[in-house]
């Protein structure tokens, strides 16, 4: 029960790691809200987890803002918020990928957590207290070829996560991220351009320990650092990836 009396918002929860992470919260006694814009899925998922749910365009500013509003004005607090909403462009030559795809990709990699701290943050300041946790990626680490629009945005992520811990911290808010590795989630087949037994083993032959990221392996990872044992650990991401970076 490490987060027994906690109040945690996961984004994307409805489906692959954000469903592994409010999956573990839940177990670890938080009250989740599983926000996604699936709204299906997210119901779906807090029914499973004994959690709420609520629909939200993490790159849309009146969306999140309604969101975490209403989020606070039903709780009265938001102990934990966790920015793992994330897409990809399909692999290609990077003068391939198009405006459109690419101002998607930033959006909702990079700016959702802007809009999210441009709400949040008041709060959290205002309770002296706070947690916030964003899905980043090996990608933003050791990029792979033909994803070089979604590396950009995953080391995006990682920064921003640096610089808001430094500025955060006097409010007694912590800001972590978790790098996980390609995992068993739906942008998987995404990531690998096809899902083939040889796409999956040329994949596989990067990771050192040999396997796919799993939901479970980020909600471990999303528990420590979110919990209170991790008091002292703020700026840091985390590689959750099986050796790949190293």
């Amino acid at each position: 029960m490490r987060l027994a009396q906690k109040l945690a918002i996961i984004t994307g929860g409805g489906s692959g790691f954000g469903a592994g992470i409010a999956a573990k919260f839940a177990a670890e006694g938080a009250t989740v809200i599983v926000a996604d814009i699936n709204e299906t899925a997210a119901q779906d998922v807090a029914m499973r987890i004994g959690g709420h749910w609520a629909g939200v365009d993490v790159a849309q500013n009146s969306s999140v803002a309604a969101m975490i509003a209403e989020a606070h004005a039903t709780h009265g607090r938001i102990d934990i918020f966790v920015n793992n909403a994330g897409i990809t462009h399909l692999p290609q030559p990077m003068e391939d990928v198009t405006e459109e795809e690419f101002d998607r990709v930033l959006a909702v990699n990079a700016k959702s957590v802007y809009l999210s701290a441009r709400h949040l943050v008041p709060l959290m300041k205002a309770a002296g207290r706070g947690v916030i946790l964003n899905v980043a990626s090996t990608a933003g680490v050791s990029p792979r070829p033909r994803l070089n629009w979604y590396n950009a945005s995953k080391g995006w992520m990682i920064t921003a996560t640096k610089a808001m811990a430094v500025e955060l911290a006097p409010h007694g808010i912590r800001v972590n991220a978790i790098n996980p590795v390609a995992g068993e989630t739906p942008l998987l087949a995404s990531f690998m351009g096809e899902d083939t037994p040889q796409m999956r083993a040329k994949f596989l032959a990067t990771i050192p320990l040999g396997r796919f990221s799993t939901p479970e392996d980020m909600g471990n990872a999303a528990c420590f650092l979110c919990s209170d044992e991790a008091s002292m650990i703020t700026g840091v991401a985390m590689e959750v990836d099986g050796g790949r970076c190293i």
